[in-house]
């Protein structure tokens, strides 16, 4: 199974924090890059942060313009690993949080999904 598995989702305030976390698969041979989206109940997925895991994907994050300053992402790749450190949580942060895993083989490259963790933003 190469499906990620995520976790850290809750029930927060605004101003709180979470951290997310994603584990990839062990039997995925190369990961270029892992990241994480997500989608209210109605609303487009959007990308929240995504972070190169190797050489080959170029060593750099990218955010979403609406949670930079305020999100950290960070990665260990001996663990097939990422994180996602929230602050200031605002509710329109109150979504869906997916984890992506991007791999490739010779020349051949895949998306992975993990299930999804729900975060909650609320007074």
């Amino acid at each position: 199974q190469v499906q990620p598995v995520e976790s850290g989702g809750g029930l927060v305030q605004p101003g709180g924090s979470l951290r997310l976390s994603c584990e990839a698969s062990s039997s995925i041979f190369s990961i270029n890059a892992m990241g994480w989206y997500r989608q209210a109940p109605g609303k487009q997925r959007e990308l929240v942060a995504d972070i190169s895991s190797n050489g080959r994907s170029g060593g750099s994050t990218n955010y979403g313009d609406f949670v930079k300053g305020r999100f950290t992402i960070s990665r260990d790749n001996a663990k097939n690993t990422v994180n996602l450190q929230m602050n200031s949580l605002k509710p329109e942060d109150t979504a869906v949080y997916y984890c992506k895993i991007y791999a490739c083989s010779d020349s051949t490259c895949y998306q992975y999904w993990g299930q999804g963790t729900q975060v909650t933003v609320t007074s």
